[in-house]
């Protein structure tokens, strides 16, 4: 909408009443907003020639939509303009609740009945990591998600992933199963070499120690490997 520099409006209480994102989320829901609009609710003000709205739009723009937005570190998000520390830091904790609410009721506890159910849960965070993060779910007889453990932080490679250290989680919560995931920083999610020996290790060891291994992810930019159905490490 372009308005007369004259009438421009940098405060969603100026926009209409229909064209408020507050109103609008009220009246329609969340899933009716654009991804600016939700970002506008929690900015609450623009800046001097930009509405909330617009500063929303201008952020998504500036880091390559929602994912970028979320991979930014805190400290670059606090230095666009009409930011700040407070504002980054709602931008930040609104992503994190996100991120925890599928976990957060035990009696509503997501069951992993195929790798996209794992992906799911995952993929979106893990894809903003700028390192390789490894992380293991908890899984009960029925699969259902017990928890999602982070255990390592650096290159995942057999030489220096201590395999043990993946069951330890398991084996205090008493968790029948576990999936394992990773990231590929740089986007390819493309199984290395290293990824299927960790993969055959971690399997090895599930087997001695009667805890199954469903499978292991490997997680970039939109996309998703399981090895598993690709049969590597799991023969």
């Amino acid at each position: 909408m372009n308005v007369p520099a004259s009438r421009a409006v940098y405060r969603i209480a100026d926009l209409p009443v229909s064209d408020r994102p507050r109103e609008r989320l009220a009246s329609l829901g969340p899933q009716a907003l654009s991804s600016a609009e939700l970002l506008a609710i929690l900015l609450r003000v623009g800046v001097a020639g930009e509405s909330a709205v617009q500063v929303g739009q201008r952020l998504l723009a500036a880091f390559g939509g929602l994912t970028g937005l979320h991979r930014a570190p805190f400290e670059e998000l606090c230095n666009q303009r009409g930011m700040g520390a407070a504002k980054a830091a709602q931008i930040k904790a609104a992503i994190e609740l996100g991120r925890r609410l599928a976990l957060e009721a035990p009696e509503e506890r997501p069951v992993i009945n195929s790798p996209a159910d794992a992906a799911a849960l995952v993929a979106y965070e893990m894809s903003a990591l700028e390192q390789e993060h490894l992380r293991v779910f908890l899984l009960d007889t029925r699969n259902r998600v017990l928890d999602v453990i982070e255990v390592y932080k650096g290159s995942v490679n057999s030489s220096q992933v201590r395999v043990g250290e993946l069951f330890k989680p398991a084996i205090r919560r008493g968790a029948s199963g576990i999936l394992v995931a990773h990231n590929h920083p740089l986007g390819d999610p493309t199984p290395s070499p290293e990824d299927v020996a960790v993969t055959r290790a971690i399997v090895q060891a599930g087997r001695l120690l009667d805890v199954e291994v469903l499978d292991h992810l490997v997680i970039g930019q939109g996309r998703w490997v399981s090895l598993k159905e690709r049969g590597l490490g799991f023969a």
